[in-house]
């Protein structure tokens, strides 16, 4: 009967992604100078794993193209050529063509023809070009044995992972001569027998001299789904040496049944699906806990008991929740050795790139949206932010310059820093372009007000603009992007010394702790991360100064006071002396005025932008316990209202 093999694509096209991801690192870390054996036989392996997969599956240009890629990564790997540049090129080149066939596959997007053919000529010149077999690889070769006994038994759902045992039989013939005994002894009565499990095992003769990786590389697909029995013979294999075949293995075999499951796939709908479910019982405890608010505890004692222990079991479930889409920031980092090879290579510039906290963890929607922006700054350091070799040796720096990349958690945040040791903003010229495009500034500015600049639309300093990037140019998309996540983005930066891009990010959307606040009589909520003090000061504590509005003293520090009802436009500020909540975004505090302190709870942070539109100020809303919307403050963007003056 034919197997619809149709449901197994989503996993073989994870896979492919995970395959193809890992056999760039590993280029990288070749093309860096590090000649372990290991990282050539991981790029073989995984390049074998996609042909045969997209073979099974009837991906013939993805099958063609990895056939190419690994007979030259076999030649590299078993001594017969070296890795040069110009095989590394090709090889990084096929992966990229690779990964758009596999969006053609996937997704019904037709890969670049002629990209696919140079992949496949380049391949083809490195092959025709490349040297004979070295001496010592000979000398391996003459070490090898004569030949290999196979022990194959499928574990009985091997169908079930679209793996065909006779694909890997047609695999071994292209090695040599291959003699093979079928057992039947696990063949059940014909009225048992089920067609989706396999059933026979093989011995097997393989009468050649090739090396055992050959054969690892063979059986790699289904290794976790065999037993598998693989020992060398010093002779030709005679008929009774392959009726030993079936003999117990002397080493430990691969097993199914000995392999533990320690992952599962899931679709990431169903994980956004519990997470909205989660959500929903938040609310739904909220509205609960304020319903008995008017209910005597003296007489409801096991009630409030109760309501208890569902607040921290449901914080405990939406932790976990959460904890299930969390990814390490390393999904991100691993796609920018790559960009840093190329790019410095086309600008002729050398750049060493330094990644930190990659294990750190962060919310997969975020990882997807965030990678656009990071990769906009890396360009940026290298395109403009580092010297050219002449210029930092003239400067007595190294030739080579380093981009950092660094990702940490700091509180209810994760925080990701892109770095570079170049020559950095030059004040004095963004202070020209500011006055040249009639950007009102303060008589003094700070540093802080003069970088931000930077993030306004179409700014640069730059008088030629280039293919790749400006300084300037498109980082206030970057800006944008990163507040649409609910985040800040910082910029600091010495002349001649380098810039620095700090990018601080909520670990996930979906929920976060606030203050509930009360201004012109509506409740808003402030998140708790950016909360630093409540306080009520004196009338004595309140200053205005000319042209700057209101400033508040606290502790011989003069920050902004801003009143959250004339923010939103509520009105009906109280005459009575105000509540003050001292915030901090972008790197600065300032002052909010509101007319009561509700207290702190758990929110479920919705879209306002998706349910209605943008609104200056607001990052979101909230479903309140008695049904109310709540708007959530965006704190970042009350600082910087106060801390820029608007273009003129």
């Amino acid at each position: 009967m034919n197997m619809d093999l149709q449901r197994f694509h989503a996993t073989f096209f994870e896979e492919s992604r995970e395959g193809l991801d890992a056999m760039e690192a590993a280029l990288l870390a070749i093309d860096a100078g590090d000649r372990d054996a290991e990282l050539v036989n991981s790029v073989f392996r995984a390049a074998h794993s996609i042909k045969g997969g997209a073979a099974t599956f009837g991906f013939e240009g993805m099958a063609g193209l990895t056939h190419l890629l690994e007979t030259l990564l076999d030649d590299i790997r078993g001594g017969h050529r070296e890795a040069t540049r110009a095989a590394l090129d090709a090889i990084l080149g096929s992966v990229d063509v690779l990964r758009a066939l596999l969006a053609e596959a996937e997704h019904g997007r037709p890969a670049d023809a002629q990209e696919v053919q140079a992949a496949r000529t380049r391949l083809e010149a490195v092959l025709d070009a490349g040297p004979g077999m070295p001496a010592a690889a000979a000398k391996a070769a003459d070490a090898l044995p004569e030949g290999w006994k196979i022990g194959f038994t499928p574990a009985p759902s091997l169908f079930m992972s679209g793996n065909d045992p006779l694909r890997i039989l047609r695999e071994l013939e292209h090695l040599g001569p291959l003699e093979v005994a079928a057992r039947l002894d696990r063949l059940p009565a014909f009225a048992q027998l089920d067609p989706l499990e396999a059933c026979l095992a093989w011995d097997l003769g393989l009468m050649a001299q090739v090396p055992r990786g050959a054969l690892d590389e063979v059986f790699s697909w289904v290794e976790d789904e065999c037993e598998l029995d693989i020992q060398p013979v010093a002779a030709a294999p005679t008929p009774t040496a392959l009726a030993d075949a079936a003999a117990p293995a002397a080493a430990k075999p691969y097993s199914i049944s000995e392999v533990a499951e320690s992952s599962v796939r899931v679709g990431v709908d169903k994980i956004d699906d519990l997470i909205n479910l989660v959500g929903e019982l938040v609310i739904t405890q909220a509205m609960l806990k304020q319903a008995s608010s008017s209910v005597d505890p003296a007489l409801a004692e096991r009630l409030f008991t109760g309501l208890e222990q569902l607040e921290r079991n449901t914080r405990d479930l939406q932790e976990a929740v959460i904890g299930v889409r969390m990814l390490p920031v390393d999904a991100v980092f691993r796609r920018f050795p790559r960009l840093v090879r190329d790019l410095s290579t086309r600008l002729g510039k050398q750049v060493r790139l330094r990644t930190l906290g990659e294990g750190t963890e962060l919310d997969k929607s975020l990882i997807e949206k965030v990678a656009d922006p990071l990769v906009h700054l890396v360009r940026n350091a290298i395109d403009h932010g580092l010297e050219d070799p002449v210029t930092r040796r003239a400067g007595g720096k190294p030739e080579s310059g380093t981009i950092t990349l660094a990702a940490s958690h700091q509180g209810g945040y994760i925080v990701i820093e892109v770095s570079d040791d170049g020559r950095g903003l030059n004040r004095e010229r963004i202070l020209a372009k500011a006055k040249q495009r009639g950007l009102a500034m303060p008589e003094n500015p700070s540093d802080v007000q003069v970088w931000d600049l930077v993030f306004q639309p179409g700014f640069s300093t730059n008088d030629e603009v280039t293919d790749l990037s400006g300084r300037g140019v498109g980082m206030d998309v970057v800006r944008r992007n990163i507040q649409d996540l609910g985040g800040e983005v910082e910029l600091h930066s010495a002349q001649g010394s380098g810039t620095r891009v700090v990018i601080r990010l909520p670990l996930t959307l979906a929920i976060l702790d606030g203050m509930s606040v009360i201004a012109g009589g509506e409740v808003l909520i402030l998140p708790l991360t950016h909360v630093l003090e409540a306080l009520q000061p004196g009338q004595a504590d309140i200053r205005t100064v000319a042209g700057s509005g209101r400033v508040l003293q606290v502790r011989g520090e003069y920050l902004p006071l801003v009143s959250l009802a004339d923010v939103y436009g509520y009105g009906g500020r109280r005459e009575r002396d105000p509540l003050i909540v001292v915030v901090e975004g972008d790197g600065q505090k300032i002052a909010l005025e509101v007319e009561e302190l509700v207290g702190q709870q758990q929110v479920v942070v919705k879209s306002l932008e998706h349910n209605y539109r943008r609104v200056d100020g607001v990052s979101g809303a909230t479903i309140l316990g008695d049904g109310r919307v709540a708007l959530i403050v965006d704190v970042g963007g009350l600082v910087r209202a106060q801390r820029l003056p608007q273009a003129a």
